[in-house]
């Protein structure tokens, strides 16, 4: 299909993450006062919408714990900075296998839960988005699975629904994609979707431009996309997401530097990102043209 580029263009930050970069860069924000400040910061710098994972504030691990997301949520919705609020999904869909010849039992780093207690911090906080991971997909890291299946997407899927925060679908293959679409069509999820193309993910869609346009044509014409690609490949990411109609993602849970040998925080990752966009034309959105746009509201913590 032909493209056409976006002219209203929204710009989300992805905070943290749950990679093993936190001792790689003093940037990456362990606390929540530090994941809260690092998300103020970028909405300063011009992102609409901050995703944010939680980590323990000692060893900067990945972690659940719903106090954690509540002190950032908190923190970030007190501050004098407007922005929406993403929250992860993903964590608790992990498995590690054993080796080849003796799989199981899954091995150290597995983490997995049911769809309730996965959404628990979600239903908690009531942040206007959070993620669905729309499949299963192996990991670059070891024998380590992303595990979705289908009745625990259904299941989540109909939970985020039912609780009025917008699901923001991860793609990370085509296939991802082709399932989002049942759901939308069995009315677990509602239409117009929105989806993020995850590009350049270990073992998902590669980074090259002809599988992202294939990414991009699988999204239905009425749906709201964003894209977003991994490290030295996360700025041109914002070219192509914007000319192919789409909007973007940058942050640190993606990439962790601004130029060769120079460490990055989320603002100017954010500030590269607005410039890009901005030279190609095309306007940033705030936060409160971003709600109106997706229909989402904000909420305070249950």
């Amino acid at each position: 299909m032909p493209l056409q580029m976006n002219r209203e263009v929204f710009v989300t930050c992805a905070v943290t993450g749950s990679g093993a970069t936190q001792d790689r860069s003093p940037h990456v924000p362990r606390s929540p006062e530090q994941i809260a400040e690092s998300a103020i910061a970028a909405a300063r710098a011009g992102a609409a919408i901050v995703h944010c994972h939680v980590r323990d504030p000692d060893s900067g691990a990945p972690s659940r714990r719903r106090d954690l997301y509540r002190e950032v949520t908190e923190r970030i919705r007190a501050s004098d900075v407007d922005v929406v609020l993403n929250l992860t999904a993903g964590m608790g869909g992990d498995i590690v296998f054993g080796g080849p010849e003796r799989p199981l039992p899954p091995a150290a780093g597995t983490d997995m839960i049911g769809a309730s207690e996965r959404l628990a911090h979600v239903l908690d906080c009531r942040p206007e988005i959070c993620t669905l991971d729309c499949g299963t997909m192996n990991f670059a890291e070891a024998d380590y699975v992303m595990t979705n299946t289908p009745g625990m997407l259904r299941a989540m899927g109909a939970a985020m629904t039912q609780a009025g925060v917008r699901p923001e679908i991860e793609a990370f293959d085509t296939g991802h994609l082709w399932f989002a679409k049942q759901l939308v069509a069995e009315g677990v999820l509602t239409a117009p979707a929105l989806v993020q193309l995850c590009m350049g993910v270990p073992w998902g869609a590669p980074d090259d431009l002809q599988t992202f346009l294939a990414m991009r044509n699988a999204v239905p014409d009425d749906w709201t996309f964003s894209a977003f690609g991994l490290g030295r490949h996360q700025m041109p990411f914002v070219a192509a997401s914007v000319l192919a109609g789409g909007h973007v993602r940058v942050g640190l849970e993606d990439n962790l530097m601004l130029d060769r040998g120079t460490l990055a925080t989320n603002a100017q990752l954010v500030a590269r990102a607005v410039g890009i966009v901005e030279s190609l034309g095309a306007r940033i959105l705030t936060p409160a043209e971003v709600r109106t746009r997706l229909g989402l509201t904000r909420r305070d913590p249950a």
